[in-house]
């Protein structure tokens, strides 16, 4: 099976498709190799690390339901800034929590085609890129889509969530 036949890159793209965003859909690529970390996928794909939107799946608050946060890859997140956005405390999400909540592997989170709707940030650094990459499902897939696009297919809450290092602040 390649890596489109997958079920979740297939979840992804007809929920592409369903939000209204057929050129992200009909633009999934499948990679040579697994591309799990932000770096690797700007490496593969020749563009900035910055344009790269990593899905980072976070616990949030006491009932532990989960928070996606589509961060720049151009810097990390900032734990307190997604607290203060998401409106709780956040942890560490280990890979069975990830699939549970997102059907998708570590490394492949898409933005969409998940079981259920999640709660998410998006990262205002992304808006600097007029192509932004996200994971479309496998570690090998990606496709192309923009901060605006990201923001209207997730209901997403855009923020700087590289906090103080994203707004030049040391």
């Amino acid at each position: 099976m390649s890596s489109l036949e997958h079920p979740a890159v297939a979840k992804v793209a007809a929920a592409l498709t369903e939000a209204g965003q057929h050129a992200a859909a009909e633009g999934i690529r499948v990679l040579p190799a697994e591309v799990r970390t932000a770096a690797q996928a700007a490496e593969a794909l020749g563009v900035p690390v910055g344009a790269i939107a990593n899905s980072l799946i976070f616990r949030l608050g006491s009932d532990k339901k989960a928070l996606l946060a589509l961060t720049s890859g151009a810097h990390r997140a900032d734990p307190g800034t997604l607290e203060q956005l998401a409106g709780g405390e956040i942890g560490k999400a280990d890979a069975d929590f990830v699939r549970a909540y997102t059907g998708q592997p570590i490394g492949g989170v898409a933005p969409t085609g998940h079981p259920s709707p999640l709660p998410t940030l998006v990262d205002t650094a992304l808006r600097e890129h007029d192509v932004v990459w996200a994971a479309a499902g496998h570690p090998k897939t990606v496709y192309p889509t923009t901060f605006a696009d990201l923001v209207a297919l997730t209901g997403g809450t855009p923020g700087a969530l590289g906090g103080a290092e994203e707004n030049g602040q040391p």
